[in-house]
């Protein structure tokens, strides 16, 4: 029984440093402080890029596409929810763009990949969050430590789209960059905080199953016992009542 409760804290542990990661992405674009202002999925240099707003090199964020100043995010644009990855929207030319990023099937794979993964972060921080709360309850509670596992693995499944939306448009995009002979890199906080809260939410979800399963298991093992340590007693004094009656008889 004294399984459970350790499981669920370090399940309640893991959901803390997953959400955490998790809002941490989500805020990128919108605060402008560290380590938040260090979060990109993917930076491209706009060289040859007609355009007076265009940044160089340009950072798309989750909530905006940002310029770069000293490793850090700046001269982000206006606050957007639902952004995509579509350069020619987002410069308002086509100009000295990649092939890639002005005919229109690309354009619309980067566009739809880009605003379906920015859904799917919000809904796995959503279900994290609600699985955060429900895991207190899930250290004295059997059915609560189930229930919390089902939520969490909800967000689980949510974060592992938005990790492989992510992965796809922003390495499809660094490819496309480079091939017009600009530079392009990948985010490592945005790559490292959105994996590493898919790695939480898993550890999480399979705690929080075993931690479940284990005081059933407990509570059979203990009610067997008991029923067998009830059938000895029962047996034990019939064989005394029987000996009773035959020495009674030979006396």
């Amino acid at each position: 029984m004294a399984a459970r409760p350790i499981l669920s804290i370090v399940a309640i542990i893991l959901l803390a440093g997953g959400v955490l990661l998790q809002l941490l992405v989500v805020l990128s674009g919108a605060i402008n402080s560290n380590p938040i202002n260090k979060i990109f999925f993917l930076q491209g240099s706009t060289d040859g890029i007609d355009g007076s707003s265009v940044p160089n090199p340009a950072r798309w964020t989750y909530f905006a596409i940002c310029g770069e100043r000293n490793g850090l995010n700046a001269q982000c644009g206006p606050v957007q929810a639902a952004i995509p990855f579509d350069p020619k929207r987002n410069f308002g030319t086509s100009m000295g763009l990649p092939d890639r990023f002005t005919s229109g099937d690309a354009a619309s794979t980067f566009y739809y990949l880009s605003r379906i993964a920015w859904a799917f972060f919000i809904i796995a921080l959503f279900f994290a969050a609600v699985a955060l709360l429900m895991s207190v309850i899930a250290i004295f509670s059997r059915l609560a430590a189930k229930f919390t596992g089902l939520v969490t693995i909800m967000a689980l499944v949510c974060q592992a789209v938005a990790c492989a939306l992510m992965t796809a448009w922003t390495v499809i995009g660094r490819q496309a960059f480079r091939s017009n002979g600009q530079t392009a890199t990948l985010g490592k906080y945005a790559y490292g905080f959105t994996w590493g809260a898919m790695a939480c939410f898993l550890i999480a979800t399979i705690l929080l199953c075993i931690g479940g399963s284990k005081g059933k298991d407990d509570y059979s093992k203990s009610s067997s016992f008991g029923r067998k340590r009830s059938t000895r007693s029962r047996g034990s004094f019939r064989d005394s009542e029987s000996g009773r009656r035959v020495k009674d008889e030979y006396e």
